[in-house]
């Protein structure tokens, strides 16, 4: 699922736009709450990106097949259910980025393919760090090489703190 001549046209009519990865994670609500603020406040438009990381079960083919597209399933449904929110939130519906790869290389594919202004993460609240994907763009040279800011959401602010701040 990849935007449309429509949603370039608007695009490239706006300079803003705001680009959130999907994942379950509870910190990811909180991106996308920024993202949603931020644009609404500058006229600006949300992405969304899901990725379908490869199945690590490989040993039968048909199996691995199943569980790509189960997986596949799971994350149209996910990103359709947050476009509503996007929706409701911005009066506009997002950009939607579906791939299958590994989410840093997809991430950054879509970065150089796509007119995103600003990519929005949330940190992780526990001890472990602030997320894995937080940790591989800031612990490699590619932060340096990012051709956009990089916006990194507490999770730890509320949906308050989040309305005040964006």
């Amino acid at each position: 699922m990849n935007s449309t001549n429509a949603d370039r046209e608007l695009l490239s009519s706006n300079n803003r736009t705001f680009l959130v990865v999907v994942d379950d994670s509870d910190e990811m609500t909180k991106a996308l709450r920024y993202a949603c603020r931020r644009a609404q406040h500058t006229g600006g438009r949300v992405a969304l990106l899901s990725v379908i990381e490869p199945a690590e079960f490989q040993h039968w083919m048909a199996v691995g097949d199943l569980m790509q597209e189960e997986a596949r399933e799971n994350a149209e449904n996910r990103i359709n259910e947050l476009a509503g929110y996007v929706h409701e939130q911005t009066g506009f519906m997002p950009l939607l980025f579906i791939r299958e790869g590994r989410i840093k290389d997809e991430l950054l594919s879509v970065l150089e393919e796509e007119q995103i202004s600003i990519l929005v993460l949330a940190a992780s609240a526990n001890n472990e760090g602030p997320g894995p994907l937080i940790t591989a763009l800031t612990k490699s040279d590619v932060v340096g090489q990012l051709r956009l800011p990089l916006t990194i959401v507490p999770a730890a602010l509320s949906d308050a703190d989040i309305d005040a701040l964006s």
